[in-house]
């Protein structure tokens, strides 16, 4: 009986965090709405497909990512809610934090199903810069960039604090030996998963294929409103912005955002037509998923599936 009300807490909060969401985001929430209102359905209908075409190649990933079979279904199901509880949490954790709940209660260990988040998180950062590269050496749009690149003034921090980070894991007792056992059983599990073909290819397909994904529905999104920029550039732009705007640890994608307004007027596009652009892709991508994303969680906690 103790159980019920921390478990009655886990059900209701996450339809708290998306009305206090959406209560403190009341303007952003008007003005993207109204906008996406007035904008080409038939482009937003694509950019809906391809929103909802995210969350199969994620759980595709998550698959890819351990040994053991998910059933299919509710693998989605927990991508899908995992999306309204990365509002509460920086850098993806609340998704990861709902995947790693998931994969318990499908018996897998816990080892294992930390081991398959640092797995997934190599495959989506490694398929993505591989595919940046590739834009990178096939158009010549990157050399609008070189006003938004960091300086080495902005970098030193952040590698003092890796460096710092990495001191500590190898000298400290206590942190080394977690930290090891999790490195042994993550190489492990990626000789295993690798050992399996379908594997293999729901892991790095569905790395690969995500960025670009998750750029079309921006395009999409672009060509409804009018961006005026073609589909190469705004996937570069997309890809480019992710990378800068990634590596700033804030919920709700706000870095990756205003990293994103500033790259697609630099290519070109007139600045309100630019924020206009970003915030009907989030929108799409975010705020619209949000409250069902959070109905979906509850019933999950609910039904003891997480």
């Amino acid at each position: 009986m103790a159980g019920r009300p921390l478990r009655l807490a886990l059900c209701l909060s996450p339809l708290l965090i998306a009305a206090v969401w959406g209560l403190t985001n009341q303007s952003l929430l008007y003005e993207g709405v109204t906008r996406l209102a007035r904008a080409e359905p038939v482009w937003l209908l694509a950019a809906g497909g391809f929103t909802c075409l995210t969350w199969v190649v994620a759980s595709c990933m998550r698959q890819g990512a351990v040994p053991d079979r998910l059933p299919p279904g509710l693998l989605l199901a927990s991508q899908f809610a995992a999306g309204a509880a990365n509002h509460a949490l920086p850098a993806g954790l609340g998704a990861h934090a709902v995947t790693v709940r998931f994969l318990r209660t499908r018996g897998v260990p816990l080892e294992r199903a930390t081991s398959s988040i640092a797995l997934y998180s190599v495959a989506k950062s490694g398929a993505k810069t591989v595919v940046l590269i590739v834009f990178l050496l096939s158009s010549s749009a990157w050399r609008r960039l070189g006003e938004l690149v960091p300086d080495g003034v902005v970098l030193i921090p952040v590698a003092a604090v890796l460096t710092l980070v990495g001191v500590a894991t190898a000298v400290v007792r206590p942190l080394r030996r977690p930290v090891t056992g999790l490195v042994r059983s993550a190489l492990t599990d990626a000789r295993t998963v690798h050992a399996q073909p379908s594997r293999v290819l729901a892991l790095w397909g569905g790395a690969t294929a995500m960025p670009l994904v998750q750029a079309c529905v921006l395009a999409c999104t672009g060509e409804a409103l009018g961006l005026g920029l073609s589909w190469g550039t705004v996937i570069f732009a997309y890809l480019a912005a992710g990378t800068a705007g990634g590596a700033v640890p804030v919920p709700g994608g706000v870095a990756v955002d205003a990293a994103l307004v500033i790259t697609l007027v630099a290519f070109g596009s007139p600045v309100a037509v630019a924020t206009a652009t970003v915030i009907g892709y989030r929108v799409l991508t975010d705020w619209i998923p949000l409250l069902p994303g959070a109905l979906v969680l509850s019933a999950m906690i609910r039904a003891k599936v997480l």
